[in-house]
């Protein structure tokens, strides 16, 4: 036995950002991680080889934060990482001059990290419904340690 002492940085509760499964068994609407982005399966279509070839499956999918469309080709019998999606819905407060939004949780404490999203339609959705002072809920989808405001609810005046 050595005497060294081992002293491990961990940042995270040790929770993978992504899991494997089997490229023949995504399907649409599904999620893939391609080349490290987390993206919503749109299209796939597999192709069988020749005499001992494998099945390939070719996917079309687009990047969940930022619409890119992406496209890979995989061995159906190969695994793929999928990433962890969640969605989750805080009720908006406060939106800063600096463009960060404060966000109301589940559990009564606020959220201040998250900026207003990119897409334009949402952005002014989201900022004309806040200045007639309505209440609204917006979606938040976080995959892979990226969040980001992806939809808005309007549940009603304040």
């Amino acid at each position: 036995m050595s005497d060294e002492e081992h002293h491990f940085e961990s940042s995270d509760a040790g929770a993978s950002k992504t899991y494997p499964q089997q490229a023949g068994t995504i399907r649409k609407n599904g999620y893939i991680v391609i080349k490290g982005r987390p993206c919503k399966v749109v299209e796939v279509s597999t192709s069988k080889t020749g005499k001992h070839g494998h099945a390939k499956c070719h996917f079309v999918a687009i990047d969940i934060f930022t619409s890119k469309k992406l496209e890979d080709i995989v061995p159906s019998s190969h695994n793929c990482d999928v990433p962890h999606v969640n969605r989750t819905d805080y009720q908006l407060i406060d939106i800063s001059e600096d463009g960060y939004v404060s966000l109301l949780t589940d559990n009564g404490s606020t959220k201040d990290d998250l900026k207003l999203p990119t897409d334009d339609t949402l952005l002014q959705q989201i900022k004309s419904g806040f200045d007639d002072g309505k209440d609204l809920v917006v979606s938040v989808m976080s995959a892979m340690g990226e969040e980001q405001i992806n939809a808005l609810k309007d549940i009603g005046p304040k």
